[in-house]
Formats: structure tokens, sequence, C-alpha cells
């Protein structure tokens, strides 16, 4: 391959928003390391980016085991000869009533949100600082992780993976500040109401909870947002694609939100 192709590795890259953001990315011209804990629907995603005439690997990882992501980055790498991008966008998003909450339910959302998060951070500034600035300012590689509207205001039913991505706000701040002078960006973006298989779930829940269909369900959720429906996963993909990108360049430390009007900051 040219190895000048940039490259960018992708978690939670087998359904929903990791998918649409491993195809976005594949179309803006990058390799891509295609990673999920399901390697069937990793190597999915992989072939339908190869079978549009752009390149990708899809490899297995548990993102809550740090050895897990080191291997998993360092085999797109000895794949692809480098990488540029890393998008931690792997999560878990169940519905926890507050009085439901259980120290393991606790403990695992927090091991793949945030200690994934952590760990693919750690994973690609190992890479990253192979490559030395050659002047103040100049960007050798990008961190975009995934928060939510959830991470900017509390929502019911959700005080655990709200509480995540509250966290991956701090990270990605603090983060920015440690890696700055490394020619590091570090990024968040906050997606809304998603149309993706998690959020059906909860949808088709409600629905039957009252006698109606999915798409009835899912309307119940679009009233809340103010242009009038939810996102699709090709939504929240073109804002990676922008943070992914050279035009994004002098943005550190921040926390993109693309929700459809539901947070204002």
């Amino acid at each position: 391959m040219n190895q000048q192709r940039k490259v960018a590795i992708i978690t939670g890259a087998g359904q929903g928003i990791g998918r649409a953001i491993a195809s976005r990315l594949a179309k803006d011209g990058f390799a891509i390391g295609c990673l999920d804990f399901n390697l069937g629907t990793a190597q999915e995603t992989a072939a339908q980016i190869t079978s549009g005439g752009g390149e990708a690997v899809g490899v297995k990882v548990d993102v809550s085991q740090r050895d897990q992501v080191f291997r998993a980055v360092d085999e797109v790498v000895a794949r692809f000869g480098r990488l540029d991008v890393m998008v931690n966008n792997a999560g878990l998003g169940p519905v926890t009533p507050i009085e439901d909450i259980t120290p393991e339910i606790y403990r695992k959302v927090f091991d793949v949100n945030v200690g994934g998060t952590y760990w693919g951070i750690q994973a690609a500034v190992k890479h990253f600082k192979a490559r030395k600035p050659a002047k103040k300012g100049e960007i050798v590689g990008k961190i975009i992780s995934a928060s939510s509207q959830a991470g900017q205001v509390g929502n019911p039913d959700l005080a655990v993976y709200g509480a995540t991505k509250f966290a991956i706000r701090g990270i990605t701040q603090t983060a920015a500040k440690d890696l700055a002078a490394l020619g590091i960006t570090v990024n968040a973006y906050c997606p809304g109401i998603v149309r993706t298989p998690m959020m059906e779930g909860i949808a088709q829940k409600v629905a039957d909870e009252n006698g109606k269909s999915l798409e009835w369900g899912l309307e119940q959720w679009a009233k809340t947002v103010l242009l009038g429906r939810i996102s699709e996963p090709s939504d929240v993909a073109a804002c990676v694609s922008f943070l992914a990108g050279p035009d994004s360049n002098y943005m550190t430390g921040q926390a993109v939100i693309i929700d459809g009007g539901m947070v204002f900051n």
C-alpha cells in the first residue's frame, strides 16, 4: 500500500456509530483499523470498506483490557505502517435507574467506557511519540473519544452511563493539556439520540409497553430534538470526520455536541 496514506483506528467499529465512522473515514482516504469485541462484525465492516476500494482490517479487542488494546493497536500499525487518528468509540449504555445500580453494572460500564478510553489514548500515544513535530504547532496525531449529550446534562435512568460520559469530557480536557507539546490533539464528540441497535432496543421497550410500533417509540424520542428527528450514525460520523481532518488542527480539549439541538453551550 501507499505508506503515505493516513491510518485511523476506531473501537466499536462493528456496528452503529463505530461502523459509520469507519466508513466515513475510509471515504476520507484513511486506511482503517476496525476494532470490536465481536470479531465477525469488525471483519464485516472491514470487508465493506475494502469492497468499496478502501483498505481496512478487522481486529478483535475487549477495550476494558489494557493489554488487548495495546496488542490490537500494534497489530493495525504493523499492518499499515503508521497511526494518525485514534477514535475511542466503543461503549456500553445500559438503562440504570439509580436504585437498580449494582457493583457489577458500575464496574463493567466504567471499565469499558472510561477504561477503554484511557487504554486507547495510551496505546495511540505510544505510536504518536515516534513522530516528533517538525515545528511548534505541528500535529502528529489526533485522539477523538465518544462522550455524549448525556455527558453534558444528567438524564433520567442513565446515572452510570452519564457518569462515564462526563468522565470522558474530563479525560479529554486533561489529556489535551498533557499531550499538546507532543503535537497531539485530543477532542470528543457528544451525540444525542442516534438510531443504533442500542437505541432501537430502548425505543422498542417503550413501544412494547404502550402497544405501539418501533417507529412510534423512536418518534417519542425525536420530540425532544429541536430539529425534529433523531440522528443517523452518519450525522455523528460527519462530526468525527471534521475532528479527524486538517480543518480541526487548531482545536483541542473540546467536546463537540452533535445532537440536533438538545443541549446548548
